[in-house]
């Protein structure tokens, strides 16, 4: 995420609030930067480009008034923003229809394609931490809006600023009508059934930890588990804005109780949720936290091993290539796309993809939305265990026979500007060794990638999210990733 700044006025200048859309939509701290006011703002500008592309699309909605999904996650005011926006859309002549409840960002992604909808604007800052809020706009075919389509945004935004637009409404505060909000989990459960086995997960009765993060997810996935006759343990699913004090993030560190409670045998695997519900967390049998890139792995080699799945596979530069030695295995092609689902989401509307995703947690696969799901992917993990009645961890260790065995860190690192700036100009002009390691190959897709020799690499790239830098390692040893970790930091100066 970009650095914000608030709008003032003085008698000779005029500041204008930049409202920037990052890696995955606009976010800011509520009541600082992420006020009503902003929020109007932002919507205008959606609702200008929704109306261009009306004009581009009438024989597409002839005769039916264009509908913008609306939804949002349990973070404080997030309804009450909800419908701030519901109310510019309609002054602009558009039909503003609202989720019942807080929702997850796949299940609304689904229903705007399966609604056919023009849009939809969902209010998350998906694992941020509780101070922070978001606005995501999604575009026709439920996929993140691409850098394209958030540049006209921000374009309009900048003009309606210019000209002092304010949003004046004698209904400000008054909710849409009941006919103006839906249920969107009936239609999102038909999906589902499409895509998982569910016959296969009723046999297997499983034994599942569940941690919701606080978040959406509470309804579906221990909903879709225990309509499959899943013994299903809930962690964390009671509604609380502040989310235990943590980010809504389903790492190691925040499903550190669910580890304990798999290991002490009372459950064969842990499924985990973020905020949003589009990330997902997997503990395995012995405890284990697998890695996003592991589980990414253990989905295509699932899909086409056990599903007969056709088409390639797609991942982000800074995921592991232990999918690659899988694709490898099976014949599947690969394609590298820079961070940002939005890309990886691009790719599977106009090739076949098995399966689509990202070391940060996101994945989504072919017949479903161009969007990340942590349901769909908790769901396959759990069918993967039923299917081949092994732990995911044995599974692993025989995929590492034939493929060898990959080793993954991310180091996060805080900077000032300026700092963070000279950083990625030192890391732009390309090096020459990372460390005692010989780089052999450059890419700048995304960010900074640099390959060394016996097929492991480091990576950097500033976040699109956050005021970060994130270096990525992957190595074929233990001990060759201590090495890069010790020479990653060197560089980093931590």
């Amino acid at each position: 995420m970009r650095e914000l700044f608030i709008t003032c006025h003085t008698s000779r200048f005029t500041f204008y609030f930049m409202i920037k859309f990052g890696t995955s939509g606009w976010r800011g701290i509520i009541a600082r930067d992420f006020t009503f006011d902003n929020v109007r703002l932002a919507t205008q500008g959606i609702a200008d480009y929704l109306k261009s592309e009306i004009g581009n699309r009438k024989s597409e909605i002839y005769g039916r008034k264009p509908v913008v999904i609306l939804g949002y996650d349990t973070r404080f005011l997030g309804r009450e923003f909800s419908l701030a926006a519901a109310e510019v859309l309609a002054a602009n002549g558009l039909e503003p229809l609202l989720c019942d409840r807080d929702t997850p960002t796949p299940v609304i992604a689904h229903n705007i394609r399966h609604r056919k909808a023009i849009g939809g604007i969902n209010m998350t800052a998906s694992h941020n931490p509780p101070e922070y809020q978001g606005l995501k706009f999604s575009t026709s075919n439920g996929a993140p809006a691409t850098p394209e389509v958030t540049g006209q945004i921000e374009a309009n935004i900048a003009k309606l600023q210019a000209a002092g637009w304010s949003f004046k409404s004698a209904v400000i505060g008054i909710p849409p009508s009941r006919d103006k909000t839906f249920d969107p989990q009936p239609a999102y459960f038909k999906q589902l059934h499409k895509l998982i086995e569910f016959d296969v997960l009723k046999k297997a009765k499983l034994k599942v930890a569940v941690d919701l993060s606080y978040g959406t997810g509470h309804g579906y996935l221990d909903t879709l588990l225990e309509q499959a006759g899943a013994r299903v343990t809930l962690f964390h699913n009671e509604l609380n804005p502040l989310f235990g004090g943590h980010h809504p993030e389903p790492n190691a560190a925040n499903m550190a109780g669910v580890s304990k409670f798999v290991r002490s045998g009372k459950a064969q695997i842990g499924l985990g949720l973020d905020g949003d519900a589009d990330r997902f967390g997997i503990v395995d049998k012995d405890g284990t936290w697998l890695t996003p890139n592991q589980v990414l792995t253990l989905s295509l080699y699932h899909l086409k091993k056990n599903r007969g799945w056709t088409g390639a596979v797609v991942r982000t530069v800074p995921s592991s290539q232990q999918v690659d030695a899988v694709a490898e295995l099976f014949g599947v092609k690969v394609y590298e796309t820079p961070v940002g689902f939005k890309y990886i989401g691009a790719l599977m509307e106009s090739e076949p993809i098995i399966v689509g995703g990202e070391e940060s947690g996101g994945l989504s696969v072919k017949g479903h939305v161009p969007e990340k799901d942590g349901i769909l992917a908790c769901l396959l993990m759990a069918e993967l265990v039923a299917t081949e009645k092994k732990s995911l961890g044995q599974i692993l260790k025989e995929l590492a026979k034939q493929i060898g065995e990959f080793y993954t860190d991310r180091i996060n690192v805080s900077f000032a500007p300026e700092k963070k700036d000279a950083l990625l100009a030192k890391l732009g002009s390309g090096l020459k060794n990372i460390g005692p390691f010989k780089v052999e190959k450059f890419i700048t897709t995304d960010g900074y990638k640099f390959l060394l020799p016996n097929h492991e690499w480091v990576a950097f790239r500033a976040s699109g999210t956050e005021p970060l830098i994130r270096c990525y390692i992957e190595a074929k040893s233990k001990a060759g990733l201590k090495k890069l970790q010790t020479a990653c930091r060197k560089l980093l100066k931590v």
